[in-house]
């Protein structure tokens, strides 16, 4: 029987790490967990990236819950974490962790993807890019 659990769902300025995600999210009920990190790269588009910064909406946090429990209340999740990071990251940061538990691995492979881009659509959070000529580049997440 599924527990249908957010475990997390936060936007945080804080490092996040989807090994810790993953772990949350482990059950016995669980044969599958699935985790994503989306890891800020050196490029983009061709260019050098040197620099980035998230800006979120004081909204996202609330958005990002939403998300969570929608995807939650699914038939078969055992548990699900997700956080966004906000501030200025580092290259090799992570700036979304996720991670989901189903009792089999085509399900949770599913899930997590769908969850990635369900966040990446909705949440209100903009991405500032730093090139190394110098200039920059905002980007509109949602």
């Amino acid at each position: 029987m599924s527990s249908n659990r957010v475990v997390v769902a936060q936007v945080t300025e804080e490092p996040i790490s989807t090994a810790e995600h993953e772990h949350l999210v482990g059950t016995l009920a669980a044969g599958a967990v699935v985790g994503f990190a989306g890891v800020v790269r050196d490029h983009d588009h061709g260019r050098t990236v040197t620099e980035l910064e998230y800006t979120g909406h004081p909204s996202a946090g609330e958005v990002l819950a939403q998300i969570a429990a929608e995807f939650a209340a699914r038939d078969g999740v055992e548990a699900l974490a997700v956080s966004h990071r906000i501030g200025p990251l580092k290259l090799g940061d992570t700036a979304l962790a996720c991670a989901v538990s189903t009792a089999h691995r085509a399900e949770a492979f599913a899930l997590c993807a769908e969850l990635v881009d369900a966040v990446k659509a909705r949440i209100p959070i903009w991405k500032r890019q730093v090139f190394a000529d110098g200039t920059d580049e905002w980007v509109a997440c949602p």
